[in-house]
């Protein structure tokens, strides 16, 4: 697990549409800078309204079509054990507002396999830390993220990693199964903390009123096991993205107005 982790910062939007448009070009610009300096750029997407919505803001931008997306490679957090193209995969509705409108090989859009590609759970899972084994980074066997988009519950889970439950104590693999999951459907696929944490930036990108307490929390130092947003860290930078309805409990001295 890396150590000395970046300082959380909190940045606020007026509302969950300005949210979206301060991240968006923020996200491109990452990217752009990685690709120009002719590195590859690996992504981790999140689900969510405001994942996609952010996703959406970066299709719109004429700055995407300048990119170079064949030195980009797209992974998701978590997903959902269901068909292949269900309505409730991340990666359908990341497709959707985003990844379709790019020209980016297939190859570097790394979904998991759906509950109807003949596969259990437990195997999904598997063959998922196998893709992320192909892209070893230097904090271990699965990419560094350059960006790691997460979401945030009212219960304060990220990915698929739900308070007071075992995967969120899971250290010894990257990615693992979870049945009978707090939110529906069931069965999902996730990501462990210390691919999480591995990433060069964490953005937590969140609104509303149902929020806030939860980003108090992760603010606050509580445990990660209670509220597992509070264990999200980036290894260069841990930013929570978020409205002011969000922010409601937000120290003032976190609050960072420069970046």
């Amino acid at each position: 697990m890396p150590e000395g982790w970046a300082e959380k910062r909190v940045i606020i939007s007026p509302d969950p549409s300005a949210l979206v448009e301060s991240v968006a070009p923020r996200f491109l610009s990452r990217v752009a800078k990685r690709v120009d300096e002719g590195k590859l750029a690996h992504i981790s997407l999140t689900g969510g309204s405001m994942g996609a919505a952010v996703l959406a803001a970066a299709g719109r931008s004429p700055r995407a079509a300048r990119i170079d997306w064949s030195r980009v490679h797209f992974w998701w957090s978590d997903e959902r054990f269901v068909p292949l193209g269900d309505a409730d995969r991340n990666d359908r509705q990341a497709r959707e507002a985003f990844l379709d409108g790019l020209d980016i090989p297939a190859e570097n859009i790394h979904a998991t396999l759906g509950s109807d590609d003949g596969v259990e759970l437990d195997a999904a899972a598997a063959a998922y830390a196998e893709e992320l084994a192909r892209f070893p980074g230097a904090e271990g066997a699965w990419p560094s993220f350059d960006v790691c988009f997460l979401g945030v519950g009212p219960d304060g889970h990220i990915a698929s990693l739900f308070p007071d439950r075992a995967e969120i104590q899971i250290t010894d693999r990257s990615v693992v199964a979870v049945r009978d999951s707090p939110k529906p459907p069931p069965e999902r696929i996730t990501m462990t903390r210390p691919v999480i944490n591995s990433s060069k930036r964490v953005w937590l990108v969140l609104s509303g009123a149902d929020k806030a307490a939860a980003l108090g929390l992760a603010l606050a130092g509580a445990s990660y096991a209670s509220v597992p947003a509070a264990g999200a860290k980036g290894r260069k930078r841990t930013t929570f993205f978020v409205d002011e309805a969000a922010a409601a409990q937000v120290p003032p001295e976190l609050i960072d107005r420069e970046y």
